[in-house]
């Protein structure tokens, strides 16, 4: 058993163990969810010997329990809205409007914070690896799914360190492949398999993208074939 994971980067070298097969090919680009995402998909990029990147998701929280999920929203304007949520607590039109503005600031100066004026990585044609510190509901991955088909990607296959089975098996019917490392039956919320949770930082996010944007930039051009 794998679990507790010490932290995030020990989580991401679990993961990259069931991603083998996906080492060295030329088409693969891993992206992360910030903040939590980042230090395990920096693992499991270097391991795959692949480029590393964002895609910026935010949680839109319930009006006075912000951490129950209605939806999420990512970068290009995606957002998904769990209707049987907000139908059961009485989330008025206007209130989802003004979660969605705020998350839309935060997400926004993530962008700037993360990428500053680095262009967003080409996606048509490749296969896409998008990687969070663990799922719950999956709606925040939802989303980051829903905005990444309109950029058409080859492929896009979910991993994540820890889900609850029925979360893994929903998230079947939505990309090409779903890789869950640990899929414990009491699951408690994504924290309870971490020794180590606390929240990354916006300094530890950028530390990483450098250092992962700066061996890409060191290593030989590779196309699409390869």
């Amino acid at each position: 058993m794998q679990l507790p994971y010490a932290n995030r980067r020990d989580a991401g070298r679990v993961l990259a163990e069931h991603m083998s097969g996906y080492r060295g090919r030329g088409d693969l680009l891993v992206l992360a969810l910030p903040r939590g995402g980042v230090p395990v998909a920096y693992e499991l990029a270097e391991a795959l010997e692949a480029p590393l990147d964002l895609i910026i998701v935010r949680k839109l929280g319930v009006p006075g329990q912000e951490e129950l999920a209605m939806g999420a929203l990512a970068s290009g304007g995606a957002m998904v809205i769990n209707r049987d949520v907000v139908t059961a607590l009485g989330v008025s039109d206007d209130s989802i409007a003004a979660v969605v503005a705020r998350e839309r600031r935060e997400l926004e100066r993530r962008e700037r914070a993360y990428r500053g004026n680095r262009p967003p990585p080409q996606v048509a044609g490749r296969a896409v690896i998008l990687v969070d510190d663990g799922l719950a509901t999956g709606s925040t991955m939802l989303a980051a799914v829903s905005a990444l088909r309109e950029l058409h990607p080859s492929q896009m296959i979910v991993a994540v360190p820890v889900a609850p089975p029925e979360t893994c098996e929903a998230f079947r019917k939505e990309v090409d492949a779903i890789i869950c490392a640990a899929t414990p039956r009491m699951f408690r919320g994504v924290g309870a398999w971490y020794l180590d949770f606390e929240q990354t930082s916006d300094e530890e996010v950028h530390e990483l993208l450098e250092a992962a944007w700066a061996r890409t930039s060191a290593e030989p051009a590779r196309t699409h074939r390869d």
